[in-house]
C-alpha cells in the first residue's frame, strides 16, 4: 500500500492529463502565450486576427513550446473589464482553428471566469489558467473539477483593476501558503488532481515581493505540484533595469533560469526560443 501511495504521488507529479495526453513535467518545459487582446501590457494587438494567431502558435510550435496559453482577458494593471460575451469570442474562434491547423497541440485558456472555461474546454482546450484562483468567479472549481482538466491556481489578490493597491503583507509567503493549502485542498475534495501552481509574480505584488517569492520558490515544492513561473518581461524585470518591456528578453531569460535552479517545471513566456534554451542548458548543468 505504501509503494502504491507513493507511486500515484511520483505520477501526479510527473505527468499531467491534458484530453487523454499525457504531458510529462518530470522536466521543464515552456507555455507561450497567445494574447488575442488589443491591450495586453507587452504584445496586445498582435496577435489579433486569425492569420496572426495562427502564425504565431506556429513559430512558438517549432521553438519548442509545449503548451500554447490563450487569452482574450488582459490582466495587466489597471486593464479594461469586459463583458463574458466579448472574452468567449476573442478565445473561441481562435482555439478551433488551432486545433484544426495543429492537430497535437496542447492548449490552455488563461481565464478566470468559469463559463469561458467551460466553453473553451469544450472548443478543445485541454487546460485552464486562473489567475484568480477560483476567487473571481465562485463556480471555477465546480466548473474544474465537473471537466476534469488539469488547472494553474495562481495566487492574486483582489482583482486586475485594483491589485497594485493589494501588496499590503504581514507575512507574504506565510499568507501564500495559507492561500494554496486552503484551495488545493478544496480542489482535491471535488477530485481534482493535476494542479500547476503559480505564484503570480507582479500580481499584488511589489517587484521587491516578486524578487522574494522567486528566492524562496522552493518553499512551495512541499505540495509536490509543478510549480509555473510567470515572469516574462515584466515590471520586476524592466523596471529594476530601468529599461522598457521591448528591452526586458535578456532579464527575464537570466530570471527563468533564477526560477528554474529554484524548482519551476513551467516557464510561461513570450520569447519562446529563449526560455527553451535556458531550460536546455539548465538540464545540462543539473546533470553534471
Amino acid at each position: 500500500m505504501q509503494k502504491e501511495a507513493k507511486d500515484s504521488v511520483f505520477f501526479r507529479k510527473s505527468v499531467i492529463n491534458c484530453n487523454g495526453n499525457l504531458l510529462d513535467i518530470s522536466k521543464p518545459l515552456v507555455m507561450g502565450i497567445l494574447n488575442v487582446t488589443p491591450d495586453s501590457f507587452y504584445d496586445g494587438g498582435k496577435s489579433n486576427t486569425l492569420i496572426q494567431a495562427i502564425e504565431k502558435t506556429e513559430k512558438m510550435l517549432e521553438n519548442g513550446a509545449s503548451i500554447i496559453d490563450i487569452g482574450g482577458y488582459s490582466s495587466r494593471p489597471n486593464a479594461d473589464d469586459i463583458s463574458i460575451e466579448e472574452e468567449t469570442s476573442r478565445v473561441l474562434n481562435v482555439i478551433s482553428e488551432l486545433i484544426k491547423q495543429f492537430p497535437d497541440v496542447i492548449i490552455s485558456v488563461d481565464t478566470f471566469r468559469s463559463e469561458v472555461a467551460n466553453a473553451s474546454i469544450n472548443e478543445g482546450a485541454a487546460i485552464i489558467n486562473d489567475i484568480s484562483g477560483g476567487e473571481l468567479d465562485n463556480k471555477m472549481f465546480e466548473v474544474v473539477s465537473k471537466l476534469n482538466v488539469p488547472y494553474v491556481l495562481m495566487h492574486m489578490k483582489g482583482t486586475p483593476q485594483n491589485m497594485v493597491s493589494q501588496t499590503n503583507y504581514n507575512d507574504i509567503l506565510k499568507e501564500m501558503h495559507l492561500y494554496f493549502s486552503k484551495r488545493i485542498n478544496e480542489l482535491y475534495s471535488l477530485g481534482v488532481n493535476d494542479i500547476i501552481l503559480d505564484p503570480g509574480f507582479g500580481f499584488s505584488k511589489t517587484a521587491e515581493q516578486s524578487f522574494h517569492i522567486l528566492n524562496n520558490l522552493k518553499s512551495f515544492e512541499i505540495y509536490d505540484l509543478p510549480i509555473l513561473a510567470g515572469i516574462s518581461r515584466k515590471s520586476m524585470v524592466y523596471k529594476t533595469l530601468g529599461i522598457s518591456a521591448d528591452e526586458a528578453l535578456n532579464g527575464t531569460t537570466a530570471l527563468n533560469m533564477a526560477a528554474l535552479m529554484n524548482g519551476a517545471k513551467i516557464l510561461r513566456v513570450h520569447d519562446i526560443k529563449e526560455a527553451h534554451e535556458a531550460i536546455q542548458l539548465y538540464t545540462k548543468l543539473s546533470l553534471t
